[in-house]
């Protein structure tokens, strides 16, 4: 007898001394979070505490350093000190300032600039060096950079680049590095010019999968007729592409947007992995890019493409004409293993539907990342090559107007 009690206490004690230990493990077992680094904020995570440290780069505080903000005095007068003392920095004719020398690890978060003059932009390059290697990850002129490239304000509202009333140029890309970061502006223009600048970084710890960021610049300004335009090649490593700058200056009547971008993957040769269906399509619009009641180019900025800027604004399909597109691939990365290679087609079409190649001149700004060691860039152009000339409007007869 009693041991049937004793045995029917033991069926109703040992399921609870089985749930209690089960318990107990899964609370040992249980990770602990990980403490937020302070990366990849967003308006869901804002409340996330973090023992990320913010710091930032300018005129007044060359260094970061805290507790070094607003130190200049000016004339020797201590009374100024604290008051607006240093807002910009002066680059001399051919000469090369250093922004920013950050000791990490960390991330650059947002960088805002206000260049002067405004129409020297493409004679200003701006590089990145991550890690201590000698050779920049990004080597771009500042116009392009900042999807401005010919060298006139347009207002952008897009997540990656801002370009703010009257010529504020904000840009958003993420920017790990873990060791140093190291930025610098050289001016290549015959005389000085004036950089209004702030870089706003974080110190934390950086995730073993983060990549570094990169861009680079390439143009062609006398391209001849059936030639494909490349905006990157020679990319060696893991990564992925983020995003596309053209300036694009059409030199002949009719519809200059049907060539196709290609995304050469992982040792694609002859054909691509991936091929749009024609310019205006990738940079997310349609039909020309044409306002269907005033028969004109409708420039727009949304927060992934956007046409920003056409010049002049007046007439379409009547060349010359200049056009400014950006494609963030921010939702949509193009991922590649090994390598990668993007072009794109100079071709149009006329009235009589007949599709032809086109002698553009392009200039494409590439942003993308990779592991490293990257790939050496291709020489960039040199000061002629680089600046803009003035656009000369010429006549077109009525009867080249595609209507």
């Amino acid at each position: 007898m009693h041991h049937r009690i004793l045995f029917s206490s033991l069926i109703f004690v040992l399921p609870a001394v089985v749930v209690l230990i089960g318990q107990g493990l899964a609370a040992e077992e249980a990770p602990t979070p990980e403490a937020f680094s302070g990366l990849d904020v967003h308006l869901g995570n804002l409340y996330r505490l973090s023992p990320a440290q913010t710091r930032s780069i300018s005129a007044e505080n060359f260094t970061g350093e805290k507790g070094k903000g607003g130190m200049a005095i000016a004339n020797n007068d201590p009374a100024t000190q604290g008051w607006k003392v240093s807002p910009a920095v002066g680059i001399g004719a051919k000469s090369t300032f250093t922004l920013a020398e950050i000791d990490g690890p960390g991330a650059i978060q947002q960088i805002w600039m206000t260049p002067a003059p405004l129409e020297k932009m493409r004679l200003a390059v701006i590089r990145f060096y991550w890690d201590g290697e000698t050779e920049p990850s990004v080597e771009v002129p500042l116009a392009d950079f900042f999807a401005c490239g010919w060298c006139r304000y347009c207002p952008i509202r897009s997540l990656a680049v801002c370009v703010n009333p009257g010529s504020a140029f904000n840009c958003y890309w993420n920017m790990p590095f873990r060791k140093k970061a190291k930025i610098t502006v050289e001016n290549l223009d015959d005389a000085d010019m004036w950089l209004y600048y702030q870089i706003n970084y974080t110190l934390t710890e950086v995730p073993a999968d983060a990549a570094y960021f990169h861009a680079q610049f390439r143009r062609r300004p006398d391209m001849p007729e059936k030639t494909v335009f490349t905006i990157l090649d020679g990319v060696k490593g893991r990564g992925q592409y983020v995003g596309t700058y053209l300036a694009w200056e059409v030199n002949r009547p009719g519809w200059w947007g049907e060539g196709e971008v290609k995304f050469y993957l992982d040792g694609d040769q002859k054909f691509p992995t991936i091929c749009g269906t024609g310019t205006e399509d990738y940079f997310g619009g349609s039909y020309d890019f044409k306002n269907s009641e005033t028969g004109l180019y409708e420039p727009f900025t949304t927060p992934y493409s956007g046409m920003c800027q056409v010049i002049p604004p007046d007439r379409i399909y009547i060349p010359p004409q200049r056009f400014g597109l950006y494609r963030w691939h921010i939702p949509d990365p193009v991922r590649f293993e090994k390598d990668l290679r993007v072009t794109i087609q100079s071709l149009g079409w006329m009235r009589e539907g007949k599709r032809i190649p086109m002698k553009n001149d392009i200039a494409s700004t590439a942003y993308w990342y990779q592991t490293e060691p990257h790939a050496k860039f291709p020489p960039l152009p040199g000061k002629e090559q680089l600046q803009i000339l003035p656009l000369k409007q010429e006549s077109a007869d009525a009867d080249q107007k595609v209507k």
